[in-house]
């Protein structure tokens, strides 16, 4: 009978209490970080409608169906989202006790790209495919990197026995980042080695780790370069890229092409652009890969300069937001991974912008949210739910 009466009154009782409790100070609706959470799902919706525009008309890739490319980009910002929603159940810290597990997993997959189960799609040996299904493994080291190497240096510190990482745990930790890299580099995936460098640079500067270094980082990547150019480690078709980058006009009928009609379709854009569907380059089939690494000219092209600028706003948020996060943890671990998070977004984003308007060399990076492929949207979403784990997981207080 008490449980009869307490479901009662008028009806009105419990709808009220489970609304109270949603909005409840203390509640996951009310800590979860919506701006962050609304800007990534505007991406990735805006990103659908790009990619439709940009594969409707390619027959010879969306096997007679023009909702081909759309309908699996939605799926995989559905699949995106749920990993989000797991990630953070599951909790940031959760994952720190896996670390281990998922690092071995991840090195794993991308070591199995080198045998004959690994496929190479547009020049780059950097895929698994089995059944019709395809996954680019060295998408996700970005996240096991990020991860493993704030477990390193936040230990010692967040248990406080130590105020900053010292020499031996930041040794350890880029020995842990080394190994997936220096294998990914046999591929080569030359996108995927830069926005690994820029993680752990972000990574080492949140710790609190010595700026030396960060310095002696800096200078032994610049070496690096030189020695990796002097070898002739990278394929030929990547050195192109990186010679047409320094010369637009050297090929422009070759190497150069896709950066030319990259810059033709976002400058043909104006203000408001021709609208969606309408982009003469984009209907035309002017610019390769236009769905994947190249997908911000359709928005240059049919959206114009207001639809681009809001892809950039949109990308502001997100970073914005992921910053504050960083920035009101109370533990090391935390900011470590936000600052990772942010090094990456904000670096592959200004590198697949900046290759679109000329002012980057093309490395094959997609943009985040946006770009067309399951691997790259899948592991972007999963950083949303670390990061939505860190601030949901701080104490109120903070």
């Amino acid at each position: 009978m008490t449980g009869a009466n307490n479901f009662s009154v008028s009806g009105y009782g419990p709808a009220r209490g489970g609304i109270s409790r949603l909005l409840a100070r203390d509640s996951l609706a009310r800590r979860l970080d919506w701006p962050i959470l609304l800007s990534a799902m505007a991406l990735s919706l805006i990103g659908s409608a790009l990619v439709y525009s940009a594969t409707r008309n390619r027959t010879e890739i969306n096997q007679g169906d023009p909702y081909y490319f759309l309908i699996r980009h939605l799926m995989n910002t559905g699949i995106g989202f749920g990993l989000m929603v797991g990630t953070i159940w599951l909790g940031h810290r959760t994952l720190r006790t896996a670390v281990p597990i998922l690092y071995g997993l991840s090195v794993f997959m991308i070591l199995l790209v080198l045998t004959p189960l690994g496929a190479t799609i547009n020049g780059q040996r950097n895929w698994l495919v089995a059944g019709g299904l395809s996954l680019q493994p060295a998408e996700f080291i970005k996240i096991t990197i990020i991860l493993g190497m704030a477990m390193l240096l936040a230990t010692r510190v967040d248990a406080g026995d130590k105020q900053y990482p010292d020499h031996r745990t930041v040794l350890q930790a880029l020995g842990l980042a080394a190994v997936p890299m220096m294998i990914v580099m046999l591929m080569p995936d030359l996108g995927t080695i830069m926005v690994a460098v820029i993680i752990v640079l972000g990574v080492l500067l949140a710790s609190g780790a010595s700026n030396r270094w960060v310095f002696g980082l800096l200078g032994a990547g610049a070496l690096g370069a030189v020695a990796i150019w002097q070898l002739k480690i990278l394929d030929e078709y990547q050195i192109n890229r990186f010679a047409a980058f320094a010369n637009p006009d050297l090929d422009p009928a070759g190497v150069g092409y896709n950066t030319n009609q990259a810059r033709i379709a976002i400058g043909s854009g104006g203000l408001f652009g021709t609208g969606l569907g309408h982009g003469s380059q984009t209907t035309g089939q002017f610019v390769p890969e236009q769905q994947t690494d190249f997908v911000f000219t359709v928005a240059g092209e049919e959206l114009g300069f207001v639809g681009a600028g809001l892809i950039l706003l949109l990308l502001g948020v997100v970073l914005w937001r992921a910053c504050r996060i960083a920035r009101e943890t109370t533990e090391l671990y935390g900011t470590i991974v936000a600052a990772g998070i942010i090094a990456w977004f904000a670096f592959q984003a200004f590198e697949n912008i900046g290759m679109t308007l000329g002012i980057m060399p093309v490395a094959g990076l997609p943009l985040p949210f946006v770009s067309y492929g399951g691997s790259s949207m899948f592991a972007v979403w999963v950083a949303v739910g670390l990061l939505q784990s860190i601030r949901v997981q701080r104490p109120m207080s903070a």
